[in-house]
């Protein structure tokens, strides 16, 4: 089959299953995998090169594992280390322990080969669990935060499992020159990263070309893989290692904004390419085995997890519930049976049972999700707030930094009031970087940059840049985010009335302001008195407001806006004058 059948195939499977099984509230992962299962050998034989597929589709998983990488900012992990170590180490060695005492004891596997198996297993789905927690309105729960740091613990592991499982692979192969070689790759990473990527970008910004960006981001991560693969090691490892680098870059999020699209797109297709290469005929033959298994390890995480959180001072019922959403697999053991198997440590037949007993498992999360919370009243779950408020999140955010915007970020910092800053000339944030700043590169009309630089915390958002692309900004924000309070920076006078629609009231004219005075002191030049030029610019002050008002009531819409602002000599003429009856 050519790549352009196949390419429409995989599309509409996703189209399908994926809004449907979000609907049924069972995860878009499950979706996936249930789509790759239908099109797949097993079912309707639509791909016959399921294998194929799958090892392009692993890119999915090098960009999820660099983005992975941008989100591990050392002040984070710094404040969350106990919860990390103590819950997310815990759960993590607890489980992996008595899953590999389980297969060893049960099934006869070496202890290395029933390691790889019980790391695998230990790993819950990232996606699968942060989406649960979220609809749930778990996440920012104290209980949450443990369960977010048990997810952290495990990203943090993956890692050092997919190069354990390399060990493994390649034991009496490698030779000691080709680990110095390793060595030498990831410092030659790391000081890319410092030496070269930044002061890349740098340029980049400064060009202006957004197509570029997105064409370097790419190259970075999958250079960063390349260099990686070629001396023997994991391609995600080199993706993770130059995420991890560029965490407090100023272009982190335009980053991550940039890749997003290919990782959601590329992880999917992995996804698909599991499923299809999930024998269901293994589920036919032993269902028994397949089914109990699944129930077994959610039976086993979820009391793991139980207890781990009992231990931090957690209620019964929330532990119980955060056993639940964290209890399936993850799509990280898919990764870890792939290598495995490509490495010679497993076979295909028990790669296989492995992939879908995971499978099965996210299947069971969502149902016993709902049953629980049939069974239980969790009404009274304590907030986050209450015991770690956010104070570490700056509450107002400032896009453009142009000189309008500097007064007020100047003011702010004096009042030792954070904020975040985003604008699209580099120079102005590394300006801000040096004053010890939150500053990002980016363009703040996209949406999944907003989200990633944290609009989600923010109470007050101030717009400084020029008037289209303020409008476009506050039209976003007031759709997702319509709690923000918007102060915004008007070029236009008629642009106010498009921001009155949009119940945006707080709208500074650029150059009112500084023309009244300016006005009061050519006056008071002229031989006015004091007492006569203040009120004089007061009765034209409150007329020029008048006008704008009038202009407002009369419900211009957006494209008599714009036509009235371009005519710009007739319109001046006009309200010159209107002036006249002052």
């Amino acid at each position: 089959m050519d790549g352009l059948s196949s390419a429409l195939i995989f599309l509409a499977a996703a189209v399908i299953t994926v809004p449907l099984f979000n609907k049924l509230k069972l995860g878009s992962i499950l979706g996936y995998l249930v789509a790759g299962v239908v099109i797949g050998p097993s079912m309707l034989e639509l791909i016959d090169d399921p294998e194929d597929i799958l090892h392009f589709a692993e890119f999915g998983v090098i960009f999820l594992l660099f983005i992975i990488g941008l989100e591990l900012n050392p002040e984070k992990l710094w404040r969350m280390r106990d919860k990390i170590m103590f819950s997310g180490g815990g759960q993590l060695f607890i489980t992996a322990i008595l899953i590999t005492g389980i297969v060893v004891a049960g099934f006869g596997f070496s202890f290395s080969t029933a390691a790889v198996i019980g790391l695998a297993l230990a790993l819950s789905s990232t996606a699968f669990a942060i989406q649960l927690m979220t609809e749930q309105q778990v996440l920012r729960t104290p209980p949450g935060q443990h369960g977010f740091s048990m997810l952290l613990m495990q990203d943090l592991a993956v890692i050092p499992i997919l190069l354990f499982v390399g060990t493994l692979s390649v034991t009496g192969g490698k030779d000691p020159v080709a680990w110095w070689q390793s060595l030498l790759a990831i410092i030659a990473v790391i000081a890319a990263g410092h030496y070269v990527v930044n002061p890349l970008l740098r340029i980049i910004a400064r060009s202006g070309s957004t197509e570029v960006m997105t064409a370097a981001a790419l190259l970075i991560v999958m250079a960063t893989a390349v260099a990686m693969y070629a001396v023997g090691l994991s391609m995600g490892l080199g993706a993770f290692v130059a995420g991890i680098l560029l965490a407090n870059s100023s272009f982190r999020h335009q980053l991550e904004t940039e890749v997003k699209p290919f990782k959601g797109l590329l992880l999917g297709l992995f996804f698909i390419a599991i499923g299809m290469n999930m024998n269901l005929q293994l589920l036919g033959e032993k269902p028994l085995a397949m089914i109990g298994g699944a129930i077994a390890l959610v039976a086993l995480k979820g009391l793991v997890i139980f207890a781990v959180l009992r231990l931090s001072k957690q209620s019964r019922t929330d532990s119980v519930r955060l056993g639940i959403m964290l209890s399936q697999g993850g799509e990280f053991a898919f990764v870890v049976m792939a290598q495995a198997t490509a490495g010679g440590i497993l076979d295909k037949e028990v790669a296989a049972m492995v992939n879908l007993i995971v499978g099965i498992s996210m299947a069971l999360t969502s149902p016993l999700i709902i049953l629980h919370s049939l069974g239980f009243n969790s009404k009274n779950v304590r907030p986050i707030y209450d015991s770690e408020p956010h104070e570490t999140e700056p509450q107002i955010m400032i896009a453009g930094f142009g000189r309008f915007a500097q007064i007020t970020a100047r003011i702010l910092a004096a009042k030792n009031i954070p904020f975040i800053a985003l604008d699209k000339d580099v120079e102005h944030i590394e300006f801000l970087k040096r004053f010890g700043n939150k500053a990002f590169y980016g363009d703040a009309t996209r949406l999944d940059l907003l989200k990633s630089a944290g609009i989600a915390h923010v109470k007050v958002l101030f717009i400084a840049v020029n008037d289209d692309q303020a409008i476009k900004i506050a039209e976003t924000v007031r759709k997702h985010y319509p709690h923000i309070k918007i102060v915004t920076r008007v070029q236009n006078r008629f642009v106010v009335a498009k921001y009155n629609e949009l119940g945006v009231t707080s709208c500074v004219r650029e150059m009112f302001a500084s023309g009244l005075q300016a006005a009061e002191q050519v006056l008071l030049a002229h031989g006015y008195t004091d007492t006569k030029a203040k009120e004089s610019v007061r009765l034209f002050k409150q007329h020029d407001e008048s006008l704008l008002q009038e202009a407002i009531d009369n419900n211009y819409d957006l494209q008599t806006i714009i036509d009235r602002a371009g005519q710009g000599k007739q319109a001046l003429e006009s309200i010159f004058r209107d002036d006249k009856t002052l």
